[in-house]
């Protein structure tokens, strides 16, 4: 912001309201609000929404561009390599050209007589191609540096206050503009105050619009580098208009709040809206991000599309994922191998996936069929219980690691320029260690709370894994939940053998864990502790799962919306109580002024 931004607050927020008599021009009617290097003016009537908790939203986003950028000026780097090479071997062909045509004019008048132009001339595609390619516009000098490409336009689809927008264009470097669309005209008028509050490099980069996000997207197709969906509730009616406006090889950051509907408690809804019917287990987080994934992945397809994630996220009360975007009809052919449904046993929570398609090799042809089936009998074979099934969902890795290693390392290297540091960088460590091709996860204390058992320490359990020749790992959506490529006729051997250490009471033979422990374990389970049955994070003693900075950490009310004292379990006490007080001296103030009106002489 500029030196003299303060000093003008009310001017600009005179100049503001004269457009209708609608906002207050009174200064302290407006909290300043300073996050990273934005600063923006906020109502205490909460006519504009602003969550203080999704700063790890904003501040993880950042991180995310910036290893965008990067990644995208070594992909620019590279092209240009290549073409300079094919301008090159381009020009050489060029220069002998002549000597090896009049050779095999020559050869050709000899081997068939026919006079020049009439024989037939077969030419392989790709050099076809580099000889179509002039080398005028690559006379660059050996070791310059590459031509850089154009800087970022970034699209935010529901700015609101615009401060996500204002901190992209002040914190991030290589971003050319940062459109701001709402279809509320309160919001669109205070990012446009913001805006002004924040001086020159935000007024040259950073345009609000008033407009409805899924028509300005479609008038757009292709234009954006970068989208950012960050609704109140779903993203599903924003999808599809989307992931036509991010140009090939771009990304979309994609945030669903609505966790109650993803996480199965109302499993029509969620089908409705994502396609994919959710399950309630100890992964229903993770399930969520993968339902999401599915979604974008889906309407992606019907444009010749798909996506590759980058990061997947659940964090709070949300979920948020960032997926690149890019056009080939081959490629996403590729797509029912990457989606599952799921059966879950409904006595004993053993899951079990089973893909939708898969290929076949034959004379170096690819053919793309129908995947096998059932994965799963009618009955679960530990509990002898029946399965709930759900899906489809995204059963591809959902991160890709060396892009987590590389958004680590800036997050590390700016210590300083993220407010949220602690939160992201944590949830990022414990994302760089988890297994990329392992979907879903099993918890620990669900697996003893089946058995009715006391637990073993998540070390035993995890060495008792790796010593039966398996791979596991934590995972960033739950601290009991863990990932493992053993299936689960191991996991409950595992258990088995626990359990015959560490008796339980009898229980009823038709109960779950009475069942899996009549029968006898196959794999003799080895406790000794193992060298990586501690993760990174655990042998260095750094937190991976941090408590929230405050009380009433989550979602907030909607703009406009009344605060009642209702709400203190959201706001906490004493906002409500400021908000109550403050509407109290506005009532008392227009009583005043009407009393005074009507006792002044006619």
């Amino acid at each position: 912001m500029d030196d003299g931004g303060a000093e003008n607050h009310e001017k600009l927020l005179h100049k503001s309201s004269t457009g209708n008599g609608t906002t207050s021009t009174d200064p302290n009617d407006y909290t300043i609000i300073k996050e990273g290097e934005a600063e923006i003016l906020m109502h205490a009537r909460n006519e504009v929404f602003f969550n203080k908790a999704q700063v790890n939203n904003r501040d993880l986003s950042i991180a995310v561009l910036r290893t965008f950028i990067s990644k995208r000026k070594e992909e620019h780097a590279e092209m240009l390599a290549k073409r300079n090479k094919a301008a090159r071997k381009a020009s050489e062909d060029a220069h002998s050209g002549p000597v090896e045509e009049e050779k095999e004019e020559a050869q050709t008048m000899h081997d068939s007589g026919k006079p020049n132009g009439e024989c037939e001339v077969h030419m392989d595609p790709s050099q076809n191609e580099s000889c179509d390619i002039s080398p005028e516009p690559f006379k660059t000098t050996e070791g310059k540096a590459p031509e850089e490409p154009k800087p970022l336009r970034v699209l935010e689809a529901l700015a609101a206050s615009g401060l996500r927008a204002l901190r992209y264009a002040c914190e991030v470097e290589g971003i050319g503009k940062v459109v701001a669309l709402d279809n509320d005209k309160a919001s669109v008028e205070a990012c446009k105050r913001n805006i002004k509050y924040n001086g020159s490099v935000a007024l040259s980069k950073v345009e609000s619009h008033l407009a409805d996000a899924r028509v300005f997207m479609l008038t757009h197709l292709k234009e954006f580098d970068m989208v950012d969906l960050d609704p109140y509730g779903s993203p599903s009616v924003f999808l599809d208009s989307a992931v036509q406006s991010v140009v090939d090889g771009g990304m979309l950051m994609c945030t669903a709040t609505d966790m109650a509907v993803l996480c199965g408690g109302n499993g029509e809804v969620c089908y409705s809206k994502y396609g994919s019917y959710p399950l309630k287990g100890k992964y229903c987080h993770e399930m969520a991000l993968r339902i999401l994934l599915a979604c974008i992945e889906s309407h992606a397809n019907r444009y010749k599309r798909y996506i590759v994630p980058v990061l997947s996220v659940q964090m709070d009360f949300y979920v948020r994922v960032f997926v690149r975007i890019f056009t080939s009809a081959s490629a996403m052919k590729n797509t029912p191998l990457k989606l599952s449904y799921v059966y879950q046993c409904i006595g004993c929570d053993s899951f079990h996936l089973q893909c939708l398609g898969r290929t076949v090799e034959k004379n170096k042809s690819v053919r793309y069929l129908p995947g096998f089936g059932p994965v799963v009998p009618q009955e679960c074979n530990h509990c002898r219980k029946k399965f709930n099934m759900g899906g489809p969902i995204w059963s591809a890795p959902i991160h890709d690691q060396e892009w987590v290693a590389s958004i680590l390392a800036n997050v590390k290297s700016m210590k300083s320029r993220y407010p949220a540091y602690d939160r992201i960088s944590a949830v990022l460590a414990t994302i760089s260690e988890e297994l990329p091709d392992v979907p879903l996860f099993v918890s620990l204390h669900s697996l003893c709370a089946t058995l009715k058992c006391t637990s073993p320490s998540a070390v035993m359990f995890r060495s008792a894994v790796i010593n039966g020749g398996y791979r596991i790992s934590g995972t960033h959506v739950n601290p009991l939940g863990l990932k493992s490529d053993a299936p689960m006729d191991v996991i409950w051997d595992i258990m088995r053998c626990w359990v015959k250490n560490h008796p339980v009471k009898a229980q009823s033979p038709d109960q779950s864990g009475s069942v899996i422990l009549a029968k006898e374990p196959t794999l003799q389970a080895n406790f000794a502790r193992a060298v990586a049955s501690l993760s990174k994070a655990q042998a260095k003693k750094v937190a991976r799962f941090l408590p929230n900075p405050e009380r009433h950490w989550g979602p907030k009310l909607r703009a406009g919306r009344h605060i009642t004292s209702k709400h203190a379990s959201l706001l906490g006490p004493e906002a409500v109580n400021n908000s109550i007080n403050h509407e109290r001296d506005e009532c008392n103030a227009k009583r005043q002024k009407t009393d005074n009106s009507t006792s002044s002489p006619s």
